[in-house]
């Protein structure tokens, strides 16, 4: 299986973050961003599609953005005003063979965010 994946965790609350919107963008040559499409996860914190098709997946770079005080105020947590980490935070990455899955996890809180290389 190819393609893109990803999935968000809320570790303030150890639950999956369900509701929070994905923007997924390719770079083009001139290297400029091209919105492809706006992802919200689903109850377990994951896309109901992938973020990318096995055939669709071309080596290149991508970029996740992912609505995180968004999804904060719509959970009723108490937010620092401003918030510490930015209100879209920006997730860039490579596809450097395009045979291979990427898996790209958001564990977030308010405070602080982290991603990884998931399988």
């Amino acid at each position: 299986m190819a393609g893109i994946s990803t999935h968000v965790l809320d570790s303030l609350t150890g639950r999956p973050g369900a509701g929070m919107r994905i923007d997924f963008s390719t770079r083009d040559k001139d290297g400029n961003w091209k919105l492809v499409k706006s992802m919200t996860t689903n109850a377990d914190g994951r896309t109901d599609q992938p973020v990318l098709a096995a055939d669709a997946a071309a080596v290149g770079e991508y970029e996740l953005n992912f609505y995180i005080a968004d999804y904060y105020e719509r959970t009723g947590a108490r937010l620092a005003d401003p918030m510490f980490v930015d209100r879209i935070v920006p997730l860039r990455f490579a596809i450097f063979d395009a045979k291979q899955h990427y898996h790209v996890p958001m564990l977030c809180t308010p405070w602080s965010c982290a991603t990884y290389r998931g399988s």
